[in-house]
């Protein structure tokens, strides 16, 4: 079930939502090498990801995490490590892990700049993904493996939609080998899923003796972010650009919610 768009049209350029995608894409591309140079690409994760232990200063230095290829990831104490909860929001670990992030920003994320603004969108983006980090690291504070990803602050879009635009409906493309069709379902029952799937991924990753079953993948990252774009909404919404928003768009669609 993946997102391709919605019917919920921007009445001004998201400009940021531009920019924000074109950093994410520049930097896998060229500081990242494109996941084609592996050495570059570990160097970017292992030097720049975040790695909770490293924060909270309960990993062992020296701690070494294999990334694959005779290479790994060692825990030090250098400076650059603070930085890491804003940098890692930057970085992927993959081509899917990239482009699954990059759809995803592209359906939600010009409505909710829209909603705002750019400056106070890029805030809001931004703060959402801190908070993200802060609750992976909170959940895990001892691990040493890095993690990179928007995820956590794409997150955050995702629940300022919930709030926004519940009824809005987003058009889902399902493929089951040979049946391919796209369905419009309400914006409220495609993020709820969503969020129930990571709250049901990552509730295992609270039992101390199966740290490992979420796949690797920072789940609880997702929920904070999440729950920060919900609470956060209110605070940064524009209600005059809300406002102009839901008259334009009943104007356009008088029958649709």
């Amino acid at each position: 079930m993946i997102p391709i768009s919605d019917d919920n049209p921007t009445l001004r350029t998201p400009v940021m939502t531009y920019l924000l995608l074109a950093a994410l894409g520049l930097t896998w591309v060229f500081f990242q090498g494109a996941g084609f140079n592996v050495v570059q690409l570990a160097t970017s994760i292992c030097e720049l990801g975040l790695v909770p232990g490293e924060l909270s200063g309960r990993a062992p230095l020296g701690q070494a995490v294999p990334l694959g290829d005779g290479l790994a990831c060692v825990v030090d104490n250098d400076a650059i490590n603070r930085l890491t909860p804003l940098t890692s929001m930057f970085l992927h670990g993959s081509w899917g892990h990239l482009l699954g992030n990059v759809l995803f920003f592209w359906v939600f994320g010009n409505n909710i700049e829209d909603s705002m603004g750019r400056l106070r969108f890029l805030v809001f983006y931004l703060l959402c993904g801190l908070v993200a980090a802060a609750t992976h690291v909170a959940v895990d504070p001892t691990s040493p493996v890095p993690t990179v990803g928007a995820s956590g602050a794409i997150a955050g879009v995702l629940g300022a939609y919930l709030v926004l635009y519940p009824r809005v409906r987003v058009n889902m493309l399902f493929i089951l080998f040979i049946f391919i069709r796209v369905f419009p379902i309400p914006a409220w029952a495609v993020l709820l899923w969503w969020f129930v799937l990571q709250v049901i991924t990552g509730l295992p990753q609270l039992m101390t003796l199966r740290p490992e079953v979420s796949g690797g993948v920072a789940v609880w990252a997702h929920i904070g972010g999440f729950v920060a774009g919900m609470v956060l909404i209110k605070l940064f919404e524009n209600p005059r650009y809300t406002s102009q928003r839901t008259t334009w768009r009943h104007r356009m669609h008088p029958n649709h919610p």
